[in-house]
């Protein structure tokens, strides 16, 4: 009885637009390259990080986006913590945003590089300033899963929305479906630790998301290696998204959980592997085994 209500779910789960793409159901997987504040604060990064993308064939990047003052509060900013930018964890956060300057290159240079971009916002004001770049999409974060202000700012966008539900249980999930809707939404099977292990990741969620509300599911990752992303592709993940960074081993809190200029080429070369090895089910035998057929097999049979 599962499998039938697997297969409606699955049916129902449809097809959106993401830009130029259409994502979902028998669509090539739409792979994200998670920028996020890897860049460091530099735009010369960001644009290095950028090219990587666009050379592994990725369908998109991705920045987050903060209003430091509103998503962190003036205890949290006035904290001691050594960096680059300063002694305390607001000029940390600080540095770690770009401006308008900086994003209207951003805009300019994916343009010209022909690759989608958006960002997770944390906040209304955030997206606000998105916003203005008409960006294909937004992205929830997990953090903000609960945040239903936000929720609901973002939607009246009008935009398809990516909702990361990494620590988060069903019933929030369940609640931030019903401000949400379903329409033009894409949840994405996440777990929010960073690097994560592989025994923390999951990946039969994705099936339980689509049976229980189907619409189309992603995964993000935050683990080190590709085969967990490659399989969430197999089992139905329309959506692959994973940090990148060019060298793991760089000052930053995500360069840890991020994959090398090597490994996203990797995984994206493995995922269309595995999309043109599927085929359409039918089991039949081949044209170009037919030669083995007859140098092999022992008894032929004259039914089909």
């Amino acid at each position: 009885m599962r499998r039938a209500n697997n297969n409606q779910s699955r049916e129902m789960t449809g097809c959106l637009r993401l830009g130029s793409k259409l994502v979902g159901r028998g669509q090539p997987c739409y792979v994200i390259a998670e920028i996020g504040i890897n860049h460091n604060g530099d735009i010369d990064l960001a644009k290095q990080l950028i090219n990587v993308a666009v050379g592994a064939g990725c369908s998109a990047v991705k920045f987050q986006k903060r209003t430091i003052e509103v998503v962190y509060s003036a205890e949290e900013l006035a904290k001691p913590r050594e960096n680059p930018f300063g002694p305390t964890n607001g000029d940390l956060k600080r540095g770690l945003e770009f401006d308008i300057e900086e994003y209207k290159e951003i805009d300019r240079y994916c343009r010209e590089v022909k690759i989608d971009w958006f960002a997770s916002c944390w906040d209304p004001e955030s997206v606000d300033f998105i916003a203005q770049f008409d960006v294909p999409c937004f992205k929830i974060a997990s953090a903000c899963l609960t945040d239903d202000n936000l929720l609901r700012y973002t939607r009246a966008r009008r935009k398809p929305i990516l909702l990361s539900t990494g620590m988060s249980t069903m019933e929030q999930v369940d609640h931030a479906l019903e401000v949400l809707g379903k329409e033009n939404l894409i949840l994405m099977q996440a777990c929010s630790t960073y690097p994560a292990y592989y025994e923390e990741l999951n990946l039969r969620v994705i099936d339980t998301l689509i049976d229980r509300y189907g619409v189309p599911v992603g995964y993000s990752g935050h683990e080190t290696g590709l085969p967990s992303s490659v399989a969430a592709s197999v089992l139905g993940a329309c959506v692959i998204e994973r940090h990148i960074t060019l060298d793991r081993s760089m000052w930053g809190s995500d360069h840890a959980a991020s994959l090398e200029p090597n490994g996203i080429t990797r995984l994206v070369r493995d995922i269309r592997l595995i999309e043109k090895s599927m085929g359409d089910g039918v089991k039949r035998v081949l044209d170009r085994e037919q030669p083995i057929l007859k140098k092999l097999r022992r008894v032929l049979v004259a039914h089909a």
